[in-house]
């Protein structure tokens, strides 16, 4: 071992001994909690006690950072869990999905859900506060995967199903007032950075928040389209006999994954002939059918497949993309990278798909606009194609801004029908460890950006950050403007997506900046048994993004 190594710092370079930790080269008392939370060392996301034993570059991680939020809520999850099982040993909550901005839990016990839950969640925030303030150190273990088990606080058996396909021969643990948890990343050094955990009652579970100071009150009426989606996926997955990573890991290794695609597949099926069916109740009626959602949601395919279903019900449809009428780059509204905000509804030509909704429907002829993605422009009007709308017709309106009252603002309500779409995966690591429910998107969308745009996973990652602040602000405001949604999330789907994500993701440089982001899906897509691409059939939402479907984009 040297005895000096050179440390890259946002300050400049430093020569230090090696063995030093994190936190002492930032210059940062990690028995007192700050601002900074973590580090990245050598575009790795470490902890603050890591010691570091070679050459690298150090960059810190705040509680403000994307990463650092990521462990913030980590810490706070694991200290609501901690309480609850010191509280109860027979209480047992389970990790569902975000809602309203925290992450909903479902409450278990021998005699049912609390019939109190504002009770319970005041009696937890109150032990939360006060280990909170007595800033408890997170205790890191690590153990072999054959003993793990025996020390995992697992009511439910979900984390030693998981531990059966573990890719390694350790696991990485982390212990706090006496309940020992799989590490899915770094952890803070304490109690005290978990300043803003606090739960609320939202029946039938709770839902952890993580901002600190006054939120906004959460009352049961809030977010229910959301909630009964995700209710009706949890539901099917248990149909198939797959609510964690563990359940689907068994299925794809004792050869059931043939029928747990056939029946995930089946179920969309279901739900879009069922959202058809209700569009055909008003026939005659209904005469624009708007579906958004954000990207990778799998719009293009299910458009798709929603017009074969309003065929069988007699129903013509005819398709518009809302891509075809942004304005050229030049004219939108810029981000705060300075490129132009696509995201943003100002960057659609508004007043044209006005004008052509309204000529449209009063039985008028309009031309329609196509967009050139690569001169970032629209094509001359002499390409446009013309469309007059039949009695018998429909128009499908498929892009993000679909549910914006703004977008619309000239049909009567009476004549529309807005579906909201996206891949809400209700999969779970185990009962205590949640999946991003983004990241089945941004896998997705890796692949088909690698596959078929040429881009390659560094751009995508780096990128993707602007296209979540977009989502943010322009689509998930108006989530609940709905008469219809669709979850095309596929229960086995990141299985399949692994045999190419990998690969692209192996691709970004250890120097570029969406390494760090990169390794984590690396990790994250190790838990999976692998299921090899051809179990997909052709006009599943998936093929959008591998390829092979059966539909033309």
């Amino acid at each position: 071992m040297k005895d000096t190594i050179r440390i890259k710092l946002p300050a400049g370079l430093r020569a230090v001994s090696p063995g030093v930790t994190v936190a002492e080269l930032l210059g940062v008392d990690a028995s007192t909690p700050g601002d900074v939370i973590a580090a990245t060392l050598n575009n790795h996301l470490v902890s603050l006690e890591t010691r570091v034993d070679g050459d690298a570059q150090l960059r810190p991680v705040t509680r403000f950072d994307r990463e650092g939020q990521g462990i913030l809520r980590r810490a706070c999850a694991h200290l609501l869990l901690a309480v609850a099982a010191q509280r109860d040993p027979a209480l047992e909550l389970a990790v569902g999905q975000s809602l309203l901005g925290g992450h909903f839990y479902e409450v278990r016990s021998p005699e049912g859900i609390p019939a109190d839950l504002s009770a319970l969640a005041q009696e937890l925030n109150a032990t939360m506060a006060q280990i909170v303030e007595a800033d408890l150190p997170f205790e890191r273990l690590t153990a072999p995967v054959e003993g793990a088990g025996r020390l995992l606080h697992d009511p439910s058996g979900s984390k030693r199903a998981l531990l059966r396909y573990w890719p390694g021969p350790v696991v990485n643990l982390v212990r706090f007032l006496g309940l020992v948890d799989i590490q899915h990343g770094p952890f803070p050094p304490s109690s005290g950075y978990a300043a803003g955990a606090r739960v609320v009652a939202y029946p039938p579970g709770l839902i952890l928040q993580f901002a600190e100071g006054e939120q906004p009150p959460v009352t049961p009426e809030q977010g229910r389209t959301l909630w009964g989606c995700y209710s009706e996926t949890r539901d099917w997955n248990r149909q198939v006999g797959i609510a964690t990573l563990g359940d689907l890991n068994a299925a794809i290794l004792e050869d059931r994954i043939e029928e747990v695609q056939q029946l995930a597949e089946a179920f969309h099926e279901k739900k879009i002939a069922q959202l058809a069916d209700q569009i055909a109740a008003r026939a005659g009626q209904i005469r624009v059918v708007c579906v958004a959602g954000p990207s990778s949601a799998g719009k293009t395919t299910f458009v798709r497949r929603l017009s074969v279903q309003l065929k069988v019900n007699g129903i013509q449809p005819v398709c518009i993309g809302l891509d075809d009428y942004y304005r050229p780059h030049d004219q939108c509204p810029r981000d705060q990278d300075g490129g132009p905000d696509l995201e943003a509804l100002e960057a659609l030509d508004v007043p044209l798909i006005h004008t052509h909704l309204e000529r449209l429907l009063a039985g008028e002829e309009v031309r329609l606009p196509s967009f050139d993605f690569v001169r970032h422009r629209p094509t001359p009007e002499s390409t446009w194609r013309p469309l007059r709308l039949q009695p018998d017709q429909v128009l499908l309106l498929e892009g993000i801004h679909g549910l914006n009252p703004a977008l619309t603002a000239g049909v009567p309500p009476a004549s529309r029908f807005r579906i909201y779409l996206n891949a809400l995966t209700q999969l779970v690591i185990d009962d205590h460890n949640r999946i991003f429910t983004s990241d089945g998107r941004l896998l997705r969308r890796i692949v088909r950006d690698r596959r078929y745009r040429g881009t390659p996973a560094a751009e995508t990652l780096a990128r993707w950050g602007s296209v979540r602040r977009g989502e943010d602000r322009h689509i998930y405001p108006y989530q609940e403007e709905c008469e219809g949604v669709f979850n095309s999330t596929l229960i086995y789907e990141a299985a399949v997506l692994k045999t190419f994500a990998q690969r692209y993701l192996l691709e970004v440089p250890q120097d570029h900046p969406s390494r760090v982001e990169a390794y984590r899906l690396l990790k994250f897509l190790e838990l999976f048994v692998p299921v090899f691409p051809d179990v997909v059939p052709a006009n599943s939402v998936l093929r959008e993004f591998i390829g092979g479907s059966g539909f033309s984009y």
